[in-house]
């Protein structure tokens, strides 16, 4: 479970930032008093325009960054207080691979299996698996470097995915991927609200979130506008579609 409370994000501003921005304030409130809850079994989905303050709002609960105030408990952990104890039971996805280079898939997943403690068999096990629904048995043995971006992407999943965390957090997984690859990570959103974990992801695809979404938020200038099930999302809808009504929802908010 993810438990949100009170969330505030704040960043300084340097005088280019200021001038940028046409502001003379020196701090930013990128996430502004969030609250939400995540429940296992479930995929939680958080949307809002570019700037809004999902991505911030995504490395807070994978412990990136540290909130300003606020409170974030992730199965059951204290993750403002006990980041290390929560990022054993975090997997965080985004569409930033940050791998190594010159490493293999291979040697990679392995150095992140030991990192998180897995025992040998365990890690085999897992990234056959894991493997298999991806298709990387071709690639598995090549340096990443050379990978093509759905090829890294992929290595990315099992990296996220090697210590079978209890909390999944993906950020705009499917962002610029191929529509091969952009399946596999829907099918392992998929898997993982099966196997009963706690899934929270964004995306600017509204039929990903038709398609997957349980439960909903809408952030917007970093304040949630709506938080509630898909379902009763779509009973008090007023516009023709999911997009209409998103859409909608953040221009009200902005003439509010």
């Amino acid at each position: 479970m993810i438990e949100v409370s009170e969330l505030v994000k704040e960043f300084e501003l340097s005088r280019q930032q200021q001038k940028e921005l046409n502001t003379k304030e020196k701090i930013a409130r990128a996430v502004d008093s969030v609250s939400f809850t995540c429940r296992p079994g479930r995929v939680f989905s958080l949307l809002g325009p570019n700037g809004a303050g999902k991505t911030t709002t995504m490395r807070m609960l994978s412990t990136i960054f540290k909130p300003t105030s606020g409170s974030i408990r992730i199965a059951g952990v204290d993750a403002v207080n006990e980041p290390n104890e929560a990022r054993k039971k975090i997997g965080f996805l985004t569409g930033s691979a940050g791998l190594y280079a010159r490493l293999t898939p291979d040697e990679l997943i392995d150095y992140f299996a030991a990192l998180y403690m897995v025992p040998r068999e365990i890690r085999e096990e897992r990234k056959e698996k894991l493997y298999n629904l991806l298709g990387m048995h071709d690639f598995r043995s090549k340096r990443i470097g050379k990978l093509s971006t759905g090829m890294k992407q992929k290595v990315s999943i099992c990296r996220t995915m090697i210590h079978d965390p209890e909390v999944v957090v993906f950020d705009e997984p499917t962002s610029g991927l191929d529509v091969i690859t952009a399946e596999n990570i829907i099918q392992l959103i998929s898997d993982c609200r099966s196997e009963g974990k706690t899934v929270i992801f964004s995306s600017h695809i509204m039929s990903e979130v038709d398609l997957l979404c349980d439960d909903i938020a809408i952030i917007h200038k970093g304040k949630l506008l709506y938080s509630g099930t898909m379902d009763e999302f779509r009973g008090g809808m007023q516009a023709d579609n999911l997009t209409a009504e998103f859409i909608r929802i953040v221009q009200t908010s902005q003439n509010d």
